[in-house]
């Protein structure tokens, strides 16, 4: 590989990177508190869920298409690219968070109140800490996916490696198709991994 291409490499891989970063960075803001008052208000949950549902079934081209002419959040480049990967990351970690604190045994909730502990007491001390687990496996599956999607973000100016796998279908060149292939499997395999890791060090609820 000559300098040119690894230098190329290296900053479409940190853009790659920055893209997905900061689409599960503002998607677990937005899905994890979401998921704990859902926990509260049974009537929304199907209708919060529904939506994230259609969501996740929109053709990741499709829905980059779709975001492209909304005002203040559409356009090309990262900003759609990055509307677009919240969006799909929204789904699997707010449906943990929702399970996680749901499948806690009802008797250690009772007993916690039974201690004098507050509903929000309840919450960080008790209901957190034991759907932890469930809830970061929402998040790798949202990490990966993501990871994946986002090498669509080339198709409408986002950057990331995706921009030397369109490159390569442009000019046939396989070479070019590869060099954004295999880093992305390569962050994705080794983002799995590593959550996985601190998944199974946290206690299982």
């Amino acid at each position: 590989m000559d300098s040119g291409l690894r230098s190329e490499l290296i900053a479409l891989t940190l853009q790659h990177l920055k893209l997905v970063g900061i689409a599960l960075l503002i998607a677990a803001v937005i899905s994890i508190p979401v998921g704990i008052l859902l926990t509260r208000q049974a009537p929304l949950r199907r209708w919060v869920i529904g939506f994230a549902n259609i969501l996740q079934t929109i053709p990741s081209l499709a829905l980059f298409g779709f975001l492209i002419p909304v005002p203040i959040i559409g356009g090309i480049g990262p900003r759609t690219a990055i509307v677009a990967l919240i969006l799909y990351a929204l789904l699997p970690i707010l449906r943990n968070t929702l399970v996680g604190i749901l499948g806690i045994d009802p008797a250690v909730r009772e007993s916690a109140v039974a201690m004098g502990m507050t509903g929000r007491q309840v919450l960080w001390q008790v209901e957190l800490p034991l759907a932890a687990r469930t809830i970061l496996a929402g998040l790798r599956i949202a990490t990966v996916t993501t990871i994946g999607t986002a090498t669509i973000a080339a198709a409408i100016g986002g950057g990331g490696l995706g921009v030397f796998i369109f490159r390569g279908i442009s000019s046939v060149d396989t070479t070019q198709i590869l060099a954004g292939a295999i880093p992305a499997a390569l962050i994705a395999l080794a983002a799995d991994e590593g959550m996985g890791w601190i998944e199974r060090k946290l206690p299982p609820v």
